[in-house]
């Protein structure tokens, strides 16, 4: 475990592998509130480690063991910390990202502003940020919110899904009522459409065929000029905590070889 700080605000990292010199660097950007780095600590980080990747996980601001600031939660706030992280470990080459949910959206910000500091991205369950992602993420933060402060939501959760599940909602609870986060969320600095069309990197969206999220393929495709989307079959939104053993390889399978590919097409259903 890693301390950074990133742009005023400290940032906890882990790092796995390196790999050989020359090694190409995998970022990996988690969701929101209920989520962190250890979402892939535990399922597709250390494949990509043991493939010679050299691997970056992180806490984003709010999250896990980074620092949770009471305001400063505007999706330019979330990938300004990115830029910065990268700039702080000295990262100057071109680097894949791979964004969960909130985490691709980031990524997927990020690159549009900094497209020459990224070799692809890879979006599990995301969209990019616009004026309905805003109000809809908005919304489910505060109505999140609100049903946690029911004091027996948290036992609840608690005995149907276990400790582990508990705690991340606690942090989560920290997020929601400690900080503006809903607010700032929906003040988002948003790009203009027609910036998409001009995103000249490589972009993975991938789907569980189940979520709702599906359905976007195809307007995807044809806002990124180099987008790809693929759905998991028999799978919704937790695509990648469900069914690590079949994302893992599709994603080193996109960062290894198929981003340079850059071929678009219909969305294809991938067995589970």
């Amino acid at each position: 475990m890693t301390v950074v700080e990133a742009g005023g605000t400290r940032l906890n990292v882990e790092r796995l592998g390196g790999g050989a010199a020359g090694a190409e660097t995998v970022v990996f950007v988690h969701g929101i509130a209920t989520d962190n780095l250890t979402s892939y600590y535990f399922t597709v980080a250390p494949e990509f480690a043991a493939a010679g990747y050299d691997v970056v996980m992180y806490d984003q601001r709010g999250h896990g063991r980074s620092a949770r600031p009471p305001h400063g939660y505007g999706i330019e706030r979330f990938s300004g910390d990115l830029g910065a992280l990268l700039d702080e470990l000295g990262l100057d080459r071109p680097v894949h990202l791979v964004g969960n949910s909130f985490g691709g959206t980031v990524a997927l910000d990020y690159t549009l502003h900094h497209p020459e500091r990224v070799a692809s991205v890879l979006m599990v369950e995301s969209e990019p940020p616009t004026d309905a992602w805003a109000k809809k993420m908005s919304g489910l933060l505060a109505g999140s919110a609100y049903q946690l402060h029911d004091e027996r939501t948290l036992p609840w959760i608690e005995e149907t899904y276990g400790r582990h599940e508990a705690r991340l909602v606690r942090w989560a609870m920290r997020l929601l009522h400690g900080t503006s986060v809903a607010e700032d969320i929906a003040a988002s600095r948003i790009p203009a459409e027609d910036r998409w069309h001009g995103l000249d990197v490589p972009v993975l969206a991938l789907y569980g065929a189940n979520s709702d999220l599906a359905d976007m393929a195809p307007w995807l495709e044809s806002l990124l000029p180099r987008c790809r989307t693929l759905k998991v079959s028999g799978h919704g939104h937790s695509v990648l905590v469900g069914t690590p053993e079949t994302v893992g390889p599709l994603l080193l399978d996109w960062v290894g070889h198929r981003h340079k590919e850059l071929v678009g097409g219909a969305p294809r259903a991938v067995p589970s």
